[in-house]
């Protein structure tokens, strides 16, 4: 559950850069909603020890890119905090099977059987939903409930205090959140979703994983190995 600063269990970096954020009044209205939600008998994904992931996995001061999502999962045992992302064992949805094609299609490699991106996260790429948490069965349940505030706060910080980082954004909705980036100190790669509904309008053929490699190399930053999963 979204809990108070000091009880937070979050990596250092990021707790220290959004600590003023889980002081402030729409955290407690988040976080009374979700608890009037578990005390309701309602089943919210994915677990309150997993809500955040994304950051635990990629340190603040090593975050070399950023992916944002929507909404978590809503299905058992699909969603554990990254975007895109499920548990090994799940059936990988649609959309990754669509970046999974991308990236074999842009750099001629083998993309596992698995959806479990930590493998990515562990790199450095900051695996961000727009919103943390999900009732079951009913997407964008929690959206407009304060977690969109935090992901942007989230987003800020990088975008100031952090310099050459690329930000992967898909569709509208992630390309809405992205405006407050800096284009000139980031790489700001856009194209559409890759939902199957719209990966073919540009989604396919967007070079964004290669390209994003280039620019890392060309800040002196170790690449992504997109096929270390």
């Amino acid at each position: 559950m979204a809990e108070s600063a000091e009880r937070v269990q979050m990596e250092p970096g990021w707790k220290q850069v959004l600590a003023s954020e889980f002081e402030s009044e729409y955290m407690q209205q988040l976080r009374d909603f979700l608890k009037r939600e578990k005390e309701q008998g309602k089943t919210v994904y994915p677990p309150g020890s997993e809500i955040f992931n994304a950051f635990n996995h990629a340190p603040f001061d090593q975050v070399k890119a950023v992916i944002l999502g929507q909404d978590p999962y809503h299905g058992p045992n699909q969603a554990h905090g990254l975007c895109f992302s499920v548990r090994k064992g799940v059936k990988i949805p649609p959309s990754l099977v669509n970046i999974y094609k991308e990236i074999e299609q842009e750099l001629d490699v083998s993309m596992p059987e698995h959806g479990n991106l930590e493998g990515w996260a562990d790199q450095g790429v900051l695996l961000l939903n727009a919103t943390l948490t999900v009732q079951a069965g009913q997407a964008g349940s929690h959206q407009n409930k304060g977690w969109e505030k935090f992901t942007h706060a989230a987003i800020d910080r990088l975008n100031r205090q952090r310099d050459g980082l690329v930000f992967f954004l898909w569709g509208s909705s992630a390309q809405k959140k992205g405006k407050i980036i800096d284009r000139n100190r980031h790489l700001v790669l856009e194209a559409p979703h890759p939902s199957p509904l719209s990966a073919h309008r540009g989604f396919f053929g967007c070079g964004h994983f290669a390209r994003a490699n280039e620019y890392l190399i060309e800040q002196g930053k170790e690449p992504i190995d997109w096929s270390a999963l």
